[in-house]
């Protein structure tokens, strides 16, 4: 095999990958063993027809694109290795020369990662953001938590804004039923807003075993484009009235949902843990705000097939976490009214974001010559161990060399982090013009 790297504009490279004829030769017989069992031809007992009777019936390029599918996901690791680039995307392939008794001929074109120009890293002046926890707040939060531990009771009396009603409902279109528009013994919490325009707010003072016409007109935008901005009518019938009973907030209260004993040590710890999250999330903020303005000051020319990967990731995780909640990405997409190209387009100013971000802080630790060590690797292992209740020795078996590289790579880009932090200005928001030209001025 042999590799030949051409640097094209824009951090894009294709490679053209040269594999001998014998190892195409290898690959056709590969692809023939992996459909032969699957071939009908008369006269033969299946998977005991010989090649050349194929190749003669449908002709000697029935096996290519198997055996291109073969060496390609054979070769092009090793040309990856060889080619000594950065590469940050999946490759784009396509077949230049595949012909028996010839070398195979294939391009690839890639995404490299780019150079960044550092702009100004240290002494970012960042926003001063108010950790102060309020009374409010800590109210807020024992409410939050009285809701937590509430009784759901049926009431007798008009619903409310809140309630949750138990219903039966069956809606039209002009007198026509429309798919999805009925159901029977529906849990539905008022003022929620998960129907329709005002179909809650039409429920409100209506009583136990109520009939009464809701009308509402769904969106212009709506995804069942046969409703989108018709007028409907739905048929309701009231069955059961709910609400919640909160626990009164006393000590009993506190010793049940806390480890203390009174009202006042509760408040307390609640404004602890409050402070303490103001703290980080604070942190978390002034953080993105620093590398923001890194990456606004930092030159780099970020390729499109990198921001696509970094899309594709990102819907991956995000299909996966609708998952774990029950609902399939298809669903959610079609509940959402979007389309996955709508949907990828939201993603791509997040994933360039991310991306940049990454390439200033690398482009720190190497500014900066800092590294992380073994010693760091192992430290994080044993935090991950401890967090998911493992034995130490046996995940650090499991975690693979590769793993451990790219461990290193992001710890280094944390210590980069902290250097930036250990560094910024902190100066509170600007509120007449004069500070605000003063603040772009530093």
């Amino acid at each position: 095999m042999s590799v030949q790297v051409e640097k094209l504009e824009k951090n894009m490279a294709k490679m053209t990958i040269e594999v001998e004829s014998a190892e195409l030769d290898k690959a056709l017989d590969k692809a023939f063993n992996h459909q032969k069992n699957k071939i009908n031809v008369s006269g033969f007992r299946k998977g005991k027809v010989p090649r050349q009777v194929v190749e003669k019936m449908y002709g000697p390029e029935v096996f290519y694109e198997d055996a291109a599918n073969i060496l390609m996901q054979q070769e092009y690791p090793k040309a990856y290795d060889e080619s000594e680039l950065e590469i940050v995307s999946q490759p784009t392939v396509d077949i230049v020369q595949l012909e028996k008794g010839k070398n195979f001929i294939f391009t690839a074109e890639v995404a490299v990662k780019p150079e960044v120009t550092l702009g100004k890293y240290k002494g970012i002046t960042v926003t001063k953001i108010d950790t102060e926890v309020s009374e409010e707040e800590i109210d807020t939060e024992i409410e939050t938590e009285r809701r937590n531990n509430a009784r759901t009771i049926s009431v007798t009396r008009s619903i409310e804004n809140g309630d949750t009603v138990i219903l039966d409902f069956d809606g039209s279109v002009d007198g026509v039923p429309f798919e999805g528009g009925k159901a029977e013994g529906y849990s539905l919490e008022i003022g929620s807003h998960s129907f329709i325009d005002n179909f809650e707010d039409q429920l409100i003072g209506k009583n136990v075993d109520d009939e009464t016409d809701v009308n509402v007109t769904f969106p212009e935008d709506y995804h069942e484009t046969s409703l989108a901005g018709k007028p409907a009518v739905f048929k309701v019938m009231i069955h059961e009235i709910k609400t919640q009973e909160l626990p009164e907030l006393d000590d009993e209260f506190v010793g049940d949902v806390s480890e203390f004993d009174t009202v006042a040590e509760y408040r307390e710890d609640v404004k602890k843990k409050l402070a303490d999250s103001k703290d980080k999330q604070a942190h978390r903020t002034k953080e993105d705000e620093a590398i923001s303005k890194i990456v606004e000051a930092s030159e780099m020319d970020v390729p499109d097939a990198m921001v696509d990967s970094q899309v594709n990731n990102m819907i991956n995780d995000y299909a996966n976490s609708l998952m774990q909640s029950g609902l399939s990405f298809d669903q959610y997409l079609q509940f959402s009214g979007m389309t996955i190209d709508q949907f990828r387009e939201q993603l791509r100013p997040d994933a360039l974001q991310r991306i940049s971000s990454s390439l200033v802080l690398e482009a720190i630790a190497k500014e900066e010559a800092i590294e992380a060590t073994d010693a760091d690797v192992d430290a994080k292992i044993e935090e991950m161990a401890k967090t998911y209740d493992m034995d130490v020795e046996e995940l650090k078996k499991n975690i693979p060399d590769s793993e451990k590289k790219e461990m290193k790579k992001e710890l280094a880009m944390e210590k980069a982090i902290d250097l930036v932090m250990d560094n910024v200005k902190e100066r509170a928001k600007a509120k007449k013009k004069a500070d605000k030209e003063e603040a772009v001025e530093e």
